[in-house]
């Protein structure tokens, strides 16, 4: 109970080490998740619109990198970054750049699945429609996004959800340093191990909190676009 208490009193006191641990959290995460939608969003869409060449094979594909394990992304990365990798000019390993990038190639796949499945059962509404209005690949797609906003938020929320609770990938391409590179995460795992369970539960304690307003703002979003679905 008293180390409850103390992890309660970091909370309440906003203390500025936590502060700056949440801060870089939310930062990288929320950075990685608006790249993987910029990339995702469009690539989704666009398997669900079009028939071409090795279609399915990319919709297999997508499909199957949901469930790339992290720590390959990490270190897939840190062979890029690192000093004899193609990209070690760039200086990006051990900074919250090189975990940026590790989550993005982590959640892209993520949202771009998940956005194929709520536009896809739009296409057959909307063929007829966009066909006599001659609208354009670009036209069709932005309608497409539009009209399955709600499933596209929901692609997203899920993405930064499984960003904020990554561990393995920004351990090997951050290194998790004091006040440059580490993350709520990282640090749970670190403090646990030395023994310091107040910083490891006030810090656990706010990625519960963020995790379940995610889940909640997820499930909210489904039923108000359930309810849209059928109002329309």
């Amino acid at each position: 109970m008293e180390t409850l208490f103390e992890a309660w009193h970091l909370v309440a006191a906003r203390d500025p080490a936590l502060m700056q641990i949440v801060g870089l959290s939310l930062y990288v995460s929320l950075t990685a998740s608006f790249l993987a939608a910029c990339i995702g969003i469009p690539l989704g869409a666009a398997l669900a619109i079009w028939s071409f060449p090795l279609r399915g094979v990319l919709v297999v594909l997508s499909t199957s990198l949901m469930a790339l394990p992290p720590v390959v992304v990490g270190l897939s990365v840190y062979l890029l970054l690192s000093r004899a990798g193609p990209l070690g000019a760039l200086g990006l390993l051990f900074t919250p750049g090189a975990m940026i990038i590790a989550q993005t190639i982590l959640i892209t796949p993520i949202i771009l699945a998940l956005t194929r499945e709520a536009v896809l059962p739009l296409r057959r509404d909307y063929d007829a429609l966009l066909l006599s209005v001659d609208a354009g690949p670009r036209l069709k797609l932005v309608t497409l996004i539009w009209d399955a906003r709600y499933g596209v938020v929901t692609a997203i929320l899920a993405g930064f959800g499984r960003a904020l609770a990554e561990v393995g990938a920004v351990l090997i391409v951050g290194g998790n340093i004091n006040g440059l590179t580490r993350v709520m995460t990282t640090t749970i795992a670190l403090e646990t191990s030395k023994g310091n369970l107040e910083l490891a539960l006030a810090l656990g304690t706010i990625l519960l909190t963020i995790a379940v307003s995610v889940n909640a703002l997820i499930h909210g979003l489904a039923r108000f676009g359930r309810r849209y679905e059928v109002t329309r």
